[in-house]
């Protein structure tokens, strides 16, 4: 028998799962199709593919990591509510900010915008980690899981060096967001390990 923090979490997993996948939906429909049939045509929406494809990491990143957070969810507070909405608020701001990137061709005002989507989300990421282990008191078993967090820490660093670049070197802002990507590819098995811990 299910309890009714175990039906919150389960609503608001499937309500985040909802709004993720109609993010990636969106994303892949600003892609254009080509009228004519030949590889040349592809040329133009190369630019828009690429950012596509590092805008889908980002959001499978952010999905996998949400989803093994929720599970640590012991009841649904309002801050917690609030704090997951913060956050679907900025991931759904992904599929304009490809877009511009994509159709400008990587151009500095764009790239810096989306950066800032990639720090605000960060930032949003932060407030529901945080609002969770607020309602989870001093045995949380998501802060005993986050520890230190230097992969919290390091990737709003690589975003806003990567805005500051955008205006002198808008290759050096797209390498950094590539590579805060990157670090999060590696599998975390800390929240897994935590929730094992704390259930024994």
């Amino acid at each position: 028998m299910r309890s009714e923090g175990d039906v919150g979490r389960g609503r608001l997993e499937a309500f985040s799962d909802g709004v993720i996948a109609i993010i990636i939906t969106i994303m892949v429909l600003e892609m254009k199709v080509p009228h004519d049939a030949t590889l040349d045509a592809l040329v133009p929406i190369i630019p828009t593919f690429l950012s596509y494809v590092l805008s889908f990491l980002y959001i499978g990143i952010y999905w996998n990591n949400h989803h093994h957070m929720l599970h640590t969810v012991e009841r649904v507070t309002a801050s917690v509510l609030w704090g997951n909405l913060h956050l679907l608020f900025w991931l759904s701001l992904f599929p304009f900010a490809t877009g511009w990137m994509g159709e400008n061709h990587f151009a500095a005002l764009p790239v810096a915008l989306y950066g800032g989507v990639l720090l605000a989300a960060a930032i949003a990421y932060w407030l529901l980690q945080q609002a969770i282990i607020a309602s989870q008191g001093s045995r949380s078993p998501l802060k005993a899981a986050i520890g230190k967090d230097w992969k919290g820490k390091l990737s709003p660093a690589f975003y806003v060096c990567g805005i500051a670049a955008t205006f002198f070197a808008p290759w050096l802002a797209e390498a950094l967001y590539v590579a805060a990507a990157l670090i999060w590819l590696v599998p975390d098995r800390r929240i897994e390990r935590s929730l094992s811990r704390h259930e024994a």
